[in-house]
């Protein structure tokens, strides 16, 4: 099974999707890590303000960060190989490295929530 890992700069929120602009790039990224996520794929997301020791522990990511600084991120490791500097995976690679098709990550998350109003009081 592969692992993938994204180093992610700082953002607002935990997948960057917030905020009054969203970026289409995030949203996309997002989507697809859900879609992995769901599956049961070991995808791991990471973000400089809220896991900055995920950062520090990986020598390799150190080491970039150190030579070019923040603008490096984000940063992808598959199977603790760099795959990626300065950008995101596009939906082509993540469907040849999880072996899934590109119209299954377009699912975008959703949540359903119900409230039984007979249960209020």
């Amino acid at each position: 099974m592969k692992k993938v890992e994204i180093f992610d700069p700082a953002m607002c929120c935990s997948t960057g999707v917030c905020g009054p602009s969203v970026d289409p790039e995030l949203t996309r990224v997002a989507a697809a890590v859900h879609s992995l996520e769901k599956k049961g794929e070991n995808i791991q997301r990471y973000q400089l303000t809220n896991d900055p020791e995920k950062f520090a522990e990986n020598e390799e990511v150190t080491k970039i960060l150190t030579e070019k600084g923040p603008d490096a991120l984000p940063i992808v490791l598959v199977d603790d190989q760099v795959k990626t500097i300065g950008t995101y995976p596009t939906n082509e690679d993540f469907s040849a490295w999880f072996h899934v098709s590109e119209q299954e990550l377009k699912t975008k998350p959703t949540s359903r929530r119900t409230i039984d109003l007979n249960t209020l009081s």
